[in-house]
């Protein structure tokens, strides 16, 4: 069981295992991006093994109820709990024993690590089949010469990254970077309330997303539509669609990621450049 709303990674591998034999159950959304506990508990049968639910979703920001349904799901001693905590690594806390977690992943990148480095949480007494075969490394479940660089660089980002990381700041950053796009006539916020505080996503329905993309690197500033893993795909958001929102909304939605590293200024002059450049964008989609 998963959600309709997940990372491309965890959809995908869904995918296969449904293309062998399994039966995968997807839950949508509600209109604010959360899924609902009930919805999760309600759609958990017999035969039930794995649930994997995102901590915060990629797009949006929205902020999963993980402690919650972990909590939930230990009555059911057969169904192995994974969290995909990506994006909440670092900056939106998630208690792995409180939730009661099984498996949890995380990735380098998003905490200005190197790419291609990730790590795998594995509750103690959860049983895993090996992913490769032919020797003993990573606790005889992933062969291969480790990359001790990698894991390493993983480590000193996440340290740098806990050290310097206010939550507090980016907090008034992102409600700021909020209220002034709701005053910009055609703009229409999908981030909920409360959301994790590095990420913003709205739509402009009349401008084709790819449109202000452009627009905006050509001032050096960088947004992206959907994920950066999928931005370039023309298709609608998977995740404004399993929220139950309009064709204009999925197929127009813009994302705006910060870091630690973002400042009020940096903001500033993206909302200045993105206010000039948005009556002449809807003229010419008008024309």
């Amino acid at each position: 069981m998963t959600t309709s709303a997940e990372h491309a990674s965890v959809l995908a591998t869904c995918q296969q295992l449904g293309e062998n034999g399994f039966d995968v159950t997807y839950i949508d959304l509600n209109s604010s991006g959360h899924v609902v506990v009930d919805d999760v508990l309600s759609a958990i049968r017999s035969d039930t093994i794995l649930v994997s639910i995102h901590h915060v979703n990629n797009e949006t920001g929205a902020i999963q109820p993980i402690e919650e349904i972990g909590k939930q799901l230990v009555r059911h001693p057969n169904v192995t709990f994974h969290v995909d905590h990506v994006q909440g690594l670092s900056k939106v806390p998630l208690d792995l024993h409180a939730a009661h977690i099984d498996l949890c992943t995380g990735s380098a990148h998003k905490v200005h690590g190197l790419k291609g480095t990730g790590f795998l949480y594995i509750r103690q007494g959860t049983k895993l089949s090996a992913l490769q075969h032919g020797g003993s490394q990573e606790f005889n479940l992933r062969t291969g010469t480790e990359n001790v660089a990698g894991a390493v660089a993983f480590a000193k980002a996440l340290r740098l990254s806990e050290e310097q990381f206010n939550v507090k700041s980016l907090d008034e950053i992102k409600e700021y970077a909020l209220a002034e796009l709701e005053r910009i006539d055609g703009v229409i916020i999908n981030s909920p309330k409360g959301g994790a505080p590095h990420i913003i996503n709205f739509s402009v329905p009349t401008i084709k997303p790819e449109v202000i993309v452009q627009a905006l690197a050509e001032k050096e500033i960088y947004v992206s539509t959907k994920s950066a893993c999928s931005s370039k795909e023309s298709e609608p958001s998977h995740v404004l669609r399993s929220m139950g929102l309009s064709r204009e909304r999925t197929i127009s939605a813009i994302r705006v990621s910060l870091s630690y590293e973002t400042t009020k200024e940096e903001m500033k002059i993206f909302l200045e450049e993105f206010r000039k450049l948005i009556p002449s964008l809807m003229e010419v989609a008008k024309s």
